[in-house]
């Protein structure tokens, strides 16, 4: 079989890039591993910066986010029980949406399945071939037969574990990569937000953060040691921890029963380059954030619109300067967005090596951001994204 742009992975970089091009009138296939059912309820991120919510809006798929999606104007930091508000609506003129990402990969798999679009899910044993070629090629395995897809391009959108990366010999690949010393314990309760707003919190114990993925259903998340051992942790520890961490007067953080919880390793990690012949490397599968900043889908779906752009040059006339520029031009949106989330998660962690100096200085600077302005309106400049090609 043969198509322009084989894609792996049918995450929401997958699937948008395949949207986005059949709306530009280029032909795609997907190839994902797991079930449809897996993918349709796979909880991961929720904040949506405004660049992505238009994005999604000016193709068509925004329909579900508008009736179920929460407008936020503003964003807020506690610390030493008083509250920050981050009013980006004031600061910027924009603000970002809160929409789970499982809502948007199953709003993405119906537009394609209406428009005739080719997913293919449990396909396994994928492998790339002669990506360096003007004839790459995918193999896979499905429903116990052998298939070999012929395209123009593959777009590796198969996330950090996929196999895409590592199809670029180490011998040209850089990876620039930091773990931190701790996690996050996340939740999803059956109870509503206790805010009408995402709270993030510093305090002496750890971080903390309240969100939300709708009126109905809570998302927080507690810093922890890296490799916590979750059974350890009780409904009511963890409501406990979080009424704590949460604290302020006149706040109180209603508790819940709990449906999902586990740990979430941090890390912020990038490999250049994202292109290699003809294989583009997109949103995870190229870069992680530490979710403190919520950039991660938001940068794939960045890297989704450079690829689209120069997909569609080049298809409609053969121009390949903005397909050789790709990874240039995502590289200069990905490392501002990785140091907004290495500040976010400096500024708001508890460090087990911080000295009494450091945790000081930390305090001072969250001070120093409570009472300028200027400091206010450059985190809300990132909070609510920067422009999606720059």
């Amino acid at each position: 079989m043969r198509t322009q742009v084989g894609i792996v992975g049918a995450g929401p970089a997958g699937l948008l890039l395949s949207h986005l091009l059949h709306l530009n009138g280029i032909e795609s296939v997907v190839l994902e591993a797991r079930s449809r059912g897996y993918v349709e309820a796979r909880i991961r991120a929720g904040v949506l910066e405004q660049p992505v919510e238009k994005l999604l809006n000016d193709s068509g798929v925004g329909a579900r986010m508008r009736e179920l999606g929460l407008p936020h104007e503003g964003v807020n930091l506690r610390t030493g029980g008083r509250d920050h508000r981050i009013d980006l609506k004031a600061l910027t003129g924009k603000g970002t949406m809160v929409y789970s990402q499982h809502l948007i990969v199953q709003d993405l798999i119906a537009a394609r399945l209406a428009a005739g679009g080719d997913v293919r899910f449990e396909a396994s044993g994928i492998g790339l071939r002669d990506v360096r070629t003007d004839a790459p090629y995918i193999v896979y395995e499905q429903d116990g037969k052998q298939h070999r897809l012929d395209c123009a391009v593959i777009a590796g959108c198969d996330g950090f574990h996929g196999i895409s990366r590592d199809t670029i010999p180490a011998s040209v690949r850089q990876s620039f990569d930091r773990e931190y010393p701790f996690g996050w314990l996340g939740i999803l309760a059956d109870v509503a937000p206790s805010s009408h707003e995402v709270v993030y919190a510093s305090h002496d114990r750890g971080f903390a953060l309240l969100s939300m993925r709708s009126p109905s259903v809570s998302r927080l998340y507690l810093q922890c040691e890296p490799d916590e051992d979750i059974s350890k942790w009780s409904d009511d520890r963890i409501w406990e921890e979080l009424s704590t961490r949460l604290a302020r007067d006149g706040f109180t953080l209603q508790a819940g029963p709990i449906t999902q919880k586990g740990v979430t390793q941090m890390r912020s990690f990038v490999v250049e380059p994202m292109q290699y012949g003809k294989l583009f490397l997109v949103g995870d599968a190229a870069h992680i954030v530490p979710p403190t900043g919520a950039k991660g889908l938001n940068l794939a779906a960045a890297d989704v619109a450079v690829l689209t752009r120069a997909l569609t040059a080049w298809f409609r006339t053969g121009a390949t300067d903005l397909l050789e520029s790709y990874g240039e031009t995502c590289l200069r949106r990905v490392w501002k967005a990785q140091r907004f989330s290495w500040w976010m998660t400096s500024l708001l962690h508890r460090f087990s090596s911080h000295t009494p100096f450091e945790r000081r200085v930390q305090q001072a600077e969250l001070d120093g951001l409570f009472g300028s302005v200027a400091a206010s309106t450059a985190l809300a400049e990132n909070y609510v994204g920067l422009p999606l090609i720059l």
